[in-house]
């Protein structure tokens, strides 16, 4: 695969800040049952890195130490790490909210039998990748069945309760677009998830998020294959949007690694791009979490703040 890190660094993108921190986001690793082209990790079945639960531990002394109130878990399939239940327990024990970015076809998987239930237990938030509501689309993404997967674990999480008003289960939905383009305005297509999924699978949920695409890893590797990759690095420049700077994930979020390394974003943390430009794990900043660090930039950024904006809660700036 190709490095895509050497065309991103030489950036003129602006000098930003961090601000209060409440959110740890952590990637307990990147083994996966699918290979997405969109994956900007380069998640697959055949990876073996995995989050220890000693690391575990000292993020839940973290979140406790600094009041942060969010747990965010991606991977990969975060709930593939034989820990992930015990970690879940013990942050909800804590009072954390905690998000588990799903992917669903993992709940309909031999062996993780039960682990919707688990999350409806502990009133986990899940936030599932469905990058389409049509099936062609899904599947050419993703993989052939995804789509029919995806929709027999989302509908088991609608019989948990998930999606439901008033019934303090969250379920939201993830796109992301197919190809060289911005995501649509959100709350346009979230409506038009809202009515195909309802209307023909009886399909609930809360929110529709909308995230770009990052020209990083497997993504960033498949636009240098296809030499569209300085066309779309115009794309995401010339749609910039200086108000989203204001409102950025990286200026509240804390991003660790399945090795406990920790960096501003996860997109910088595929680029090993540390906090502060200095390899750093999450024990040492137990001591002293240095206020208003300086956040380390490069030219994927522009892709969380073009149009919309996007964070790993969809977009920036409502239309």
């Amino acid at each position: 695969m190709r490095d895509v890190k050497p065309l991103l660094l030489n950036s003129d993108f602006p000098h930003i800040r961090r601000g209060r921190l409440s959110t740890l986001q952590m990637n307990l690793g990147y083994l996966c049952n699918l290979s997405c082209t969109h994956c900007h990790v380069n998640a697959g079945p055949k990876r073996t890195e995995l989050m220890s639960r000693e690391t575990m531990q000292t993020a839940l002394e973290f979140a406790q130490k600094y009041n942060l109130e969010h747990l965010d878990l991606t991977g990969g399939s975060p709930e593939m790490n034989p820990d992930f239940r015990w970690l879940v327990q013990a942050a909800r024990a804590q009072g954390l909210n905690v998000m588990d970015r799903c992917n669903p076809t993992i709940l309909v998987e031999p062996g993780y039998e039960g682990t919707a239930e688990f999350l409806a237990a502990q009133q986990v938030e899940v936030i599932a990748s469905l990058p389409c509501y049509l099936e062609d689309n899904v599947d050419a993404q993703r993989g052939k069945g995804v789509f029919s997967a995806s929709i027999k674990a989302l509908q088991k999480l609608n019989d948990l309760g998930y999606g439901h008003p008033d019934s303090g289960l969250v379920l939201n939905l993830v796109y992301n677009p197919q190809d060289m383009a911005l995501p649509p305005p959100q709350g346009q297509l979230q409506e038009t998830y809202r009515q195909f999924l309802t209307g023909h699978f009886d399909l609930h949920f809360n929110s529709l998020f909308t995230i770009t695409n990052m020209p990083i890893q497997r993504f960033g590797a498949v636009l240098l294959a296809k030499g569209q990759f300085e066309s779309y690095m115009n794309l995401l420049k010339q749609a910039y949007q200086p108000a989203n700077l204001d409102q950025v994930m990286c200026k509240s979020l804390l991003s660790v690694d399945w090795q406990g390394a920790v960096y501003d974003c996860d997109f910088n943390q595929m680029l090993d791009m540390p906090l502060a430009g200095r390899h750093t794990h999450l024990r040492q900043l137990l001591e002293n979490m240095p206020e208003n660090l300086s956040i380390s930039v490069a030219d994927h950024c522009y892709g969380c703040t073009a149009g919309q904006g996007s964070s790993c809660t969809g977009v920036l700036m409502q239309a």
